[in-house]
């Protein structure tokens, strides 16, 4: 039976059976927007742990980087010590000479040997404590030593047969107050010459001593000679008193040595700072010309043409426009140089005359500069200046600086002149041709306090 009233008509589609734009385009929408629709503790938890893990991250990948950087650095060699010594005391400094370790000890001085390290002699007549110690060879087992004790004593030792022997203490005085205490000692290779540093109360000065370890050395092997005979009488005598017995019996060395006494050294040189600029009575360039062929050196910025009223004049003028400055600074009157550097120097172009006959190997001269001074003074070390050690001696050479010397550095060979300025430069001078193979200009707002050749 046939019940439709209607015509037979395609029925709408419904509402459920369409797609969604979300649907067709779901490869368009943002991952995280379907975080978005969490509740606010989800959020916030999923918040935290994301940025712990983003820290994480960081944090691994930056040690990953340090890690290779390490690699690619070169690894430095550790080294580890081979043997060891004990000493009695503590020590405070030490020097290699030959096959001897000399150790400065808070009281006195001890020999180790090289090789087995045992304890060879020990010296503490003074009860003194050492502070600085030098020491070089002279040959045949011989070595010098220059050492300096807490109360700026400068003891020169001579090391033989395993034993010290006193030589001289060299800024010795009969009255106490008067004594002007070492602050500074340096021995030239070869042990030719020695240089010491004194300060007085009111100033410094240098003092250079020229060591004669030809007479020493003459002397010790004499001294070993009738040493050795005098043992062996001793030797005889004891074995002819016992039939079928032979007593061998040594002499001790310090009861030897009590009776060699060697010739103590004789004062070089005495160079003092350069006394300060003042103004000249010159009254022309000839006059300044002729001071210096009179025996001036060129270089120190004495022989000028500036009067005193001018020097006054213009240091007035200085002081009142910047008063201010000078005020907050808290400037002070320029004093007179209390410390100074030295090196003994070998022979070179600048430091020896046509006519000078030396040796390649003993030093010819000394550079010396003082503290907050531009001049790098050359001295020559020559038997005719001997007269002049009271005098107030002139530098042979004048190497004038920019800025004052901060400190300074000579090569092993002597060659090469290091000069380090408190403007933060650094000058490599070849003596032997006297001219700068390279300048170094260092970051600024740095103070160089040491400069040394590798």
């Amino acid at each position: 039976v046939n019940s439709r009233q209607h015509p037979l008509e395609i029925p709408p589609p419904s509402g459920k059976d369409w797609p969604k734009e979300e649907e067709e385009n779901f490869f368009l929408l943002d991952p995280d927007r379907k975080r978005d629709v969490l509740p606010q503790p989800f959020r916030m938890i999923h918040k935290l742990v994301m940025q712990v893990f983003e820290s994480a991250v960081e944090i691994i990948e930056e040690r990953e980087m340090l890690r290779e950087a390490q690699k690619r650095k070169v690894q430095p060699i550790k080294c580890f010590p081979t043997a060891e010594f004990q000493v009695t005391e503590r020590a405070n400094c030490l020097a290699v000479s030959g096959k001897y370790i000399f150790v400065g000890l808070s009281m006195g001085l001890a020999a180790f040997n090289r090789c087995d390290l045992k304890d060879v002699c020990a010296w503490d007549a003074a009860q003194t404590e050492i502070c600085a110690l030098h020491a070089s060879a002279l040959g045949n087992e011989r070595h010098v030593l220059l050492a300096v004790d807490e109360m700026g004593l400068a003891w020169l030792f001579c090391f033989h047969k395993e034993s010290f022997l006193l030589i001289k203490t060299l800024n010795e005085v009969e009255d106490i107050s008067q004594r002007s205490p070492c602050v500074e000692v340096v021995l030239s290779r070869g042990g030719d010459y020695a240089g010491i540093l004194l300060q007085g109360n009111t100033e410094a000065w240098l003092e250079i001593y020229q060591l004669p370890k030809d007479s020493w050395l003459t002397e010790m092997e004499e001294n070993s000679g009738d040493a050795e005979e005098l043992a062996c009488s001793e030797r005889r005598s004891s074995s002819s008193s016992a039939v079928g017995t032979f007593l061998l019996q040594e002499l001790p060395v310090p009861a030897i040595q009590d009776d060699l006494k060697l010739d103590p050294p004789e004062l070089l040189l005495t160079v003092r700072p350069p006394k300060p600029i003042t103004g000249t009575s010159f009254k022309g360039p000839l006059d300044a010309l002729k001071e210096v062929g009179d025996g001036s050196t060129l270089g120190l910025g004495y022989n000028h043409l500036i009067k005193d009223s001018q020097w006054e004049l213009q240091e007035a003028i200085f002081c009142s426009t910047y008063q201010e400055y000078l005020e907050a600074e808290g400037v002070t009157k320029e004093e007179t140089p209390r410390y100074a550097t030295f090196h003994f120097l070998l022979p070179s172009r600048i430091l020896m005359g046509p006519e000078m006959e030396v040796e390649p190997d003993i030093p010819v001269g000394i550079g010396v500069h003082w503290y907050g001074n531009h001049n790098f003074c050359l001295y020559l070390l020559s038997p005719s200046l001997k007269d002049k050690a009271g005098s107030d001696l002139k530098p042979d050479v004048v190497w004038p600086c920019a800025a004052p010397i901060a400190c300074s550095a000579v090569s092993s060979c002597s060659r090469y002149l290091a000069l380090a300025g408190e403007d933060a430069t650094i000058t490599i001078w070849d003596k032997h041709l006297g001219y700068p193979l390279s300048v170094t200009a260092i970051l600024e707002e740095r103070f160089i306090r040491s400069i040394h050749f590798l």
